[in-house]
């Protein structure tokens, strides 16, 4: 603020005092008062009036004045208060909105010039895509400040992609700005066991601006149109959301009217075309436990993996089948020598926020020909042997860690130790190396079909695959006790596809990957990312 102070002559620059007399001759000294409003909603002034004739120019294109090119007298301009209003608007709507309140404190002027539509509807728009016709605003009442300041700014926080709390189910929320709207759509798999057809989405929420003194929330769950809500940001990554007319999602059938209208939303048929008593009791404890939060839910931000030249695919988020459970989201990130698959939706035995699935990249699978793979015991055998591979080798990594640490110790009593320089670096360069050299090697694609006796959910699976590793899923009884990781294989199908072989429990999951834009969902970094996966992972635990 005090460079702007020196730009427009109000403040401690060299040779201020010889200009103040000329300034205020010509603007007054009132132009040159400081103001001490810094809210966003206050950048402007208390008023919404418009300088008429500079938001001509601009939005219409006129030519600038030649005073724009020489001060008075045909100087230069000393400072920015000696230019032309419709180029101090420009210049204005090319900042950062955030930036405009300390702007408005410099002098009564430069708030003046900020009450200026045009510069909020510019910050609108590249700050938040808002591509609607903002001057319908004026109908209403509403300036495009008070969108900026009231609606766009005020809910910046919880823009972006969200995992609500609702015990083992999770969920995926991605919150956007939709024309004069901030929605929060829910996103959901689509009917079991069609894993490439796209995700369906319905609102949960959404906030408006329809009068000038505040944003309106309204909660969109049920099937009576919108009604009173509320949002509250918790804390940094998390808000939560409360409906304030609950009655609005009863309907006049009853628990029983609810439930048949539930279940043909989420798996598209009655309970009477379900003829696995299993399925419907998990179908029905579902509809109980998810019923009760009446969209009264807390939202914890995760973030959209980061990719990197030598990762076996694009990482992202993909629909996946698994059993009774439905379709089910997962998210597949990499790192180092090792893929993960981290539940973003969960079921009673495996809740979202877990690692689903680890791949070891190091360990490609050779599969048999195409008739022995019909053979399961055949498939068994040679995943079990690379099981057995792997336990040897991490044996050897611990007596090899073990030895150095007793080394270390004997020469830290002897000597100063030398750090060990590299180690981590050398490791990831022998992970993508590793990945690498079983990309070369492996053949462009290569027959594929499920051993006699492997259950899958959908038969439509691809008959070729490019490679297969070695990896582990996690498998878990009710309520998610006693878990433990069994060995399985890894299919890569295409980039947009691959499967797991769940061998101890003899069942194919199917993975097609979900190709929605979601917006503001990228990690800051990768650190911020792996923390996020490790927060709800122990949430979950």
């Amino acid at each position: 603020m005090a460079v702007c102070a020196r730009l427009c002559g109000v403040g401690p620059a060299r040779g201020c005092r010889r200009r103040s007399a000329a300034r205020e001759q010509r603007r007054g000294a009132a132009d040159s008062e400081p103001d001490t409003d810094t809210d966003p909603e206050e950048a402007g002034g208390g008023g919404v009036t418009e300088d008429e004739e500079a938001a001509e120019r601009i939005e219409g294109g006129r030519p600038l004045p030649p005073s724009i090119e020489a001060g008075p007298a045909g100087r230069a301009p000393l400072s920015l208060l000696e230019l032309p209003p419709e180029l101090l608007v420009q210049i204005f709507g090319s900042l950062p909105g955030t930036d405009l309140p300390n702007l408005a404190r410099v002098c009564t002027t430069f708030r003046r010039i900020l009450r200026t539509d045009t510069i909020w509807r510019r910050r609108c728009r590249e700050e938040y895509g808002v591509c609607e016709n903002l001057r319908k605003l004026e109908i209403t009442g509403v300036s495009c400040r008070d969108v900026y300041a009231k609606l766009l700014h005020r809910y910046r926080h919880i823009l972006g992609l969200w995992q609500p709390d609702i015990g083992p189910y999770g969920g995926l929320l991605n919150v956007v700005v939709d024309g004069l709207f901030i929605i929060g759509w829910m996103y959901l798999p689509p009917h079991d066991p069609h894993v490439d057809d796209p995700m369906r989405f319905k609102p949960l929420f959404r906030i408006h601006l329809m009068e000038r003194k505040c944003a309106t929330v309204e909660c969109m769950y049920g099937h009576k149109g919108p009604h009173n809500g509320h949002i509250q940001i918790v804390k940094k990554d998390e808000f939560s959301t409360k409906c304030n007319q609950t009655d609005h999602h009863r309907m006049s059938g009853g628990r029983q009217e609810e439930f048949r209208t539930w279940l043909r939303e989420e798996w598209g048929r009655t309970l009477e075309d379900i003829f696995h008593e299993h399925m419907q009791e998990l179908i029905l404890m579902k509809f109980i436990y998810t019923s009760q939060y009446d969209n009264c839910l807390t939202y914890r931000r995760i973030y959209l993996p980061p990719s990197s030249p030598e990762d076996l695919i694009q990482p992202g988020l993909f629909k996946g089948t698994y059993g009774s459970h439905g379709l089910e989201i997962v998210m597949l990130s990499f790192h180092g020598k090792k893929a993960k698959g981290t539940k973003i939706t969960g079921d009673p035995n495996i809740p979202a926020g877990q690692q689903t699935l680890e791949i070891d990249l190091a360990h490609p699978l050779q599969l048999p020909d195409i008739e022995n793979l019909h053979d399961f015991s055949e498939l068994s055998r040679i995943v079990l042997e690379v099981q057995e591979q792997v336990r040897r080798e991490e044996q050897e990594r611990e007596q090899q860690q073990q030895q150095q640490e007793e080394e270390h110790s004997q020469q830290a009593a002897s000597q100063p130790a030398s750090p060990l320089e590299g180690e981590g670096a050398e490791g990831e360069e022998t992970a993508a190396g590793a990945e690498g050299t079983t990309q070369d090697k492996a053949p462009a694609s290569q027959p594929f079909v499920l051993p006699m006796g492997v259950i899958s959910r959908n038969e439509d699976y691809p008959r070729t695959c490019r490679i297969c590793f070695y990896g582990t899923g996690l498998i878990a009884g009710h309520g998610f006790t006693s878990p433990e990781r069994t060995p399985g294989v890894f299919v890569l199908f295409d980039d947009d596809r691959f499967g797991f072989i769940w061998l101890e429990l003899k069942s194919f999951s199917l993975y097609s990957r979900i190709k929605v834009s979601f917006q503001n969902a990228q990690a800051p970094s990768r650190e911020a990312f792996d923390e996020m996966l490790k927060n709800i992972q122990s949430l979950a635990t």
